[in-house]
């Protein structure tokens, strides 16, 4: 027998910079750690393009899935702490399905998720790679698959991995925290774990845990603000999609544009849920496409013939990023028109390119959604509460209305 492949040998330990070691609790764990599926998240940051504003921001999807896994077992064992059966099997399907539960990203995290493919969520591309991955393994994930997708009798298990309390907000608000040096986005996320229960099989916070999940709710409403919605971020992000939307419409037209195979694939189709369905192809293209994809390509098309990507992608490689305003009122048709004219003058292209240099859109920050799955908070009596009705602190029903601004981007040259 190889000794390589012995179970003992699989578990492993990895000193992780948010939690110091972190165990790998068996064997199944660390052959999809292992799997190239999983190892592309090294290559895909967590938090896109935030680099360009917090330099510390260059953790990635990998960190932030092992860190989510981490903090699983420790709920796992709370939960069966209080009287809650999780068998072994349940225990190794909520792990697995924690772990892959962001396998689906593609290059940059949630900048592209609309552009690399059409009408498709990171969340159902990774249902694809549990599904395929389960394959390979004779249907060690398809328990995970279940409760990913939450088609599971124990609902609670999908909250563990998906909610408005679940580990992925555990740990990447306290992991993005700690590379972008934002401090307002540190919680309590052990205290909040060991405060977790069961009711019905649902996941519920106990009382004592209230003040706790507070701080959660205006930690993520801050880390919106600070970094998520950061106005340089957003127009690096912008920035980013036009360019990769420029790269398909030459693309498609004949222009020959430098790429990778999996970016070539992308940029001369439009990929929908049928075409992961219906075959490989497209699933295993996805899973070869990472930021390096992207960027690299990005370095090459700054000096293309077309004025358009050439100037948007020389810009980002260079932090010549452009100039955004925002407001608490949409920004009218009329200044949107004047504009484009300014763009079309200063660089002298036709008018129907003028929209890959103006943009406008808006911003929406819920820090806690009362029409998703509530957050709720059970008594000492039995009483289960959703949070905004039961917190006394802070008026949390305040948060759960949605904040919104409109924001408008445009290149610095033409006010020069």
């Amino acid at each position: 027998m190889n000794p390589n492949s012995s179970t003992n040998n699989k578990k492993k330990i990895i000193n992780d910079p948010v939690y110091g070691f972190v165990s790998i609790p068996n064997s199944i764990v660390f052959d999809i750690i292992q799997h190239p599926y999983f190892q592309r998240l090294r290559r895909i940051t967590q938090l896109g393009l935030t680099h360009l504003v917090y330099p510390g921001a260059h953790h990635t999807r990998f960190h932030h899935c092992i860190g989510a896994t981490h903090l699983m077992s420790k709920a796992v064992q709370v939960i069966r702490r209080k009287g809650h059966f999780i068998s072994e099997q349940e225990e190794r399907a909520v792990m697995l399905a924690i772990l892959l539960h962001d396998i689906g990203h593609g290059p940059y995290s949630h900048t592209l998720e609309h552009d690399i493919v059409k009408g498709i969520s990171h969340e159902k591309i990774s249902a694809l790679f549990i599904k395929e991955i389960s394959k390979q393994f004779k249907g060690e994930l398809d328990l995970a698959l279940l409760i990913f997708n939450n088609k599971y009798h124990k609902p609670f298990l999908h909250q563990l991995v998906s909610s408005q309390l679940d580990m992925d907000r555990m740990d990447y608000l306290n992991r993005d925290s700690f590379y972008t040096g934002v401090s307002e986005g540190v919680i309590g996320s052990d205290r909040i774990i060991e405060m977790l229960n069961v009711v019905d099989d649902k996941l519920v916070m106990e009382e004592k845990g209230i003040y706790s999940i507070e701080k959660f709710i205006v930690a993520r409403r801050l880390m919106y603000w600070q970094v998520y919605l950061h106005k340089t971020v957003v127009a690096a992000e912008w920035m980013l999609m036009y360019i990769l939307r420029r790269a398909k419409e030459l693309s498609r037209d004949g222009h020959h544009l430098f790429a990778s195979p999996a970016l070539q694939y992308f940029l001369e189709r439009d990929i929908k849920i049928e075409d992961f369905e219906k075959n490989a192809e497209a699933l295993n293209n996805f899973a070869q496409l990472d930021d390096f994809d992207i960027m690299g390509a990005i370095k090459v098309w700054q000096f293309h013939e077309d004025t358009v990507l050439a100037r948007l992608s020389k810009g980002l490689v260079n932090r010549d990023l452009f100039k955004i305003e925002i407001s608490t009122e949409p920004f009218g048709p009329d200044r949107l028109e004047w504009e484009r004219q300014m763009v079309q003058s200063t660089f002298n292209i036709a008018p129907e390119d003028a929209h890959y240099f103006v943009y406008t859109d808006k911003l929406v920050n819920n820090a806690y959604n009362t029409f998703k799955e509530n957050i709720n908070v059970l008594y000492k009596d039995g009483r289960v509460v959703d949070v905004s009705k039961a917190a006394d602190n802070l008026n949390i029903s305040a948060l759960t209305a949605p904040v919104e601004k409109y924001f408008l981007c445009y290149p610095v040259e033409i006010r020069r």
